[in-house]
């Protein structure tokens, strides 16, 4: 299982190269992958055409069948799933459990939908014909998943995908390859054919997506990952006009009003912040909080992360784990150094507690200059938290910074829904969130 999965078999590299992945809780190395080549990636994308015809004519009933005993064979080896999440991720064992049986989940959904793939049939405006409608699964799809969510961010692509008929050839994080092998190996005990589902890890990963992109045959591109990399992607993928979904980036902001609930706000903002360690697209990466209540939020916040157990995720009792990578680690303490260089100060935090393995504190700065580079940049364990005096500045704040995905509110109940459906159209493309409602992801 540590090789690339193509055809149905685990195959080395086409030039024998491998890679390491790192256990980011010790820096040591926990497994050598095969390092997939453009070779592989057209041997992915050839096993995937061959399998096509037959996969897309299979009965809706049959691919569900498949689909619905992936979600059981997944749910029966969570533990197991959620240690190898864990030890090449970092997160804590708990968020690793809570993500494989969400990542379950998606391969049941579809297992139901499989079924629903449903057309028109209409009267033409003339009268004198029918006009019929069907949907005929796409082709060869490439989807690309980021290392925050290696389980989920892969079944939420290949649910839908293997539903619709679909052959495909997944390229996961180079961070965290092994649970998508292991998927590979558990779709393929689920009964899905050889060459459905191909995976292929890669260090090499703008020259192997690209190739793949350019070839004929392939028809979709799903990508979940930074906006920088998108805006590549999407490039790309405009030369052979392919059908795109893109889940990129966020920078998120969490505005509490002065009369906002200061106890259920500091647990809203615990969930918002610390879920899967604050690892996640939708969490929130910076706090702007009314004059009257900053301090005091402040410093309740601190003390909330300040008692959060920091260490190897596969430990007991741990709550955050260590970053993903060594870059990670480096560009928090960048993003922290900037931010107190420009005036902010720090609560509780801002520093490295280990010198071995990617751990970083978790960390509260008040009083961040709307200049600093963290208020920018979708962040992954600090937190930005500013005083302000009305709701307006504090939107006029998150518009600069660019909201990213989601936008979080903590205010009094008795706030009408008029005033503040006016504050979330001025973030228009923003999922809003309001007292203490959980995004996904």
């Amino acid at each position: 299982m540590r090789d690339l999965f193509i055809g149905g078999q685990f195959v080395p590299a086409s030039d024998g190269g491998r890679f390491e992945v790192i256990d980011p809780a010790t820096g040591d190395v926990l497994q050598n992958v095969a390092d997939g080549t453009v070779e592989d990636a057209i041997a992915a994308v050839d096993a995937a055409a061959a399998a096509a015809p037959a996969w897309a004519a299979t009965a809706p009933r049959e691919r569900g069948e498949i689909l619905r005993r992936a979600y059981q064979l997944m749910t029966e080896s969570a533990g197991e799933l959620a240690r190898l999440i864990s030890q090449e991720n970092g997160k804590a064992l708990p968020d690793a459990l809570g993500e494989v049986l969400y990542a379950a989940e998606f391969f049941r959904w579809y297992s139901e939908e499989a079924v629903r793939v449903q057309g028109t049939l209409a009267t033409a405006p003339s009268g004198a014909n029918k006009i019929l409608v069907q949907h005929q699964p796409i082709g060869i799809c490439v989807l690309v998943t980021p290392w925050n969510f290696p389980a989920a961010m892969a079944t939420r692509k290949i649910g839908p995908a293997l539903a619709a008929g679909c052959t495909m050839v997944l390229k996961p994080a180079s961070d965290t390859p092994l649970t998508a092998l292991a998927l590979a190996r558990l779709l393929a005990t689920a009964g899905v054919p050889d060459g459905v589902v191909n995976v292929l890890p890669a260090r090499r990963s703008g020259a192997v997506v690209s190739a793949m992109l350019h070839d004929d045959r392939v028809r979709k591109l799903s990508f979940t990952g930074s906006t920088e990399v998108g805006r590549v992607l999407l490039r790309e993928a405009a030369d052979q006009v392919l059908n795109v979904s893109m889940e990129l980036g966020g920078n998120a902001p969490f505005l509490v009003f002065a009369d906002a609930d200061l106890d259920a706000a500091i647990e809203g903002a615990m969930i918002a912040k610390m879920r899967n360690a604050g690892e996640a697209c939708t969490s929130a990466n910076r706090f702007y909080v009314q004059a009257p209540v900053a301090e005091e939020f402040a410093l309740r916040l601190a003390s909330r992360m300040s008692a959060l157990k920091v260490g190897a995720g596969t430990a007991n009792g741990v709550q955050v784990g260590p970053l993903v990578n060594r870059e990670a680690v480096e560009k928090v303490e960048e993003l922290v150094k900037d931010a107190v260089t420009r005036g902010a100060t720090v609560v509780t935090g801002g520093g490295r507690p280990d010198p071995e393995g990617f751990f970083y504190e978790p960390t509260v700065l008040t009083s961040v200059p709307p200049e600093a580079t963290l208020l920018r940049e979708e962040l992954t364990t600090p937190e930005g938290n500013r005083g302000h005096s009305a709701a307006e500045y504090a939107v006029a704040l998150a518009e600069r910074a660019g909201a990213g995905s989601a936008v979080l509110f903590h205010h009094a109940p008795t706030r009408s829904d008029t005033e503040l459906d006016a504050l979330a159209a001025r973030l228009p493309e923003a999922i809003v969130a309001a007292q203490g409602a959980v995004l996904e992801r």
